[in-house]
């Protein structure tokens, strides 16, 4: 496994990722902006907040890649299907538990339970995330699918 390529290769994956997500909300495809929900964690100005966010999201990435990686060694296989597949459960892990429990720690979203009086700035995104659109879970399954294969070419086992 190439461990000094995995934080290159993770910045690249991530940029993909980002870029398909930054992409299909331009055309309105869906409307979770993954870097005003993870800057607003911090900031509450949203010009602030996507830029933080963005950051914070690449960190991610990385993290993600590592875990990857780990993952392409212990399989002592990485290939482009390979990684697909971990997109696949990577992203079936995000829509169905790690989004729908934000609104529980993240300070400026709503919770599903929230009434008139909520001050929050974020709507909770749901199960699949579908408060930002219908699309979205498809959106999101495509994006994490591109991450896992280019992760899955550019980490070869040796």
């Amino acid at each position: 496994m190439d461990w000094a390529g995995w934080a290159v290769f993770g910045l690249v994956a991530t940029a993909a990722l980002t870029a398909a997500m930054i992409a299909a909300q331009l055309a309105g495809l869906t409307r979770l902006d993954l870097p005003l929900v993870l800057g607003t964690l911090v900031t509450e100005d949203p010009d602030r907040a996507r830029v933080v966010g963005f950051f914070v999201h690449l960190v991610a990435g990385q993290g993600f890649a590592l875990g990857y990686a780990a993952a392409f060694a212990v399989l002592d296989r990485a290939t482009w299907w390979v990684g697909a597949l971990f997109g696949g459960l990577h992203v079936a892990i995000a829509l169905t538990v790690l989004l729908p429990l934000l609104p529980g720690v993240h300070p400026r979203m709503a919770s599903p339970r929230a009434g008139p009086s909520s001050t929050a700035v974020l709507e909770p995104p749901g199960l699949f995330a579908l408060n930002y659109g219908v699309q979205t879970p498809a959106v999101a399954v495509v994006v994490h699918v591109i991450y896992g294969v280019v992760l899955g070419l550019l980490l070869r086992a040796p």
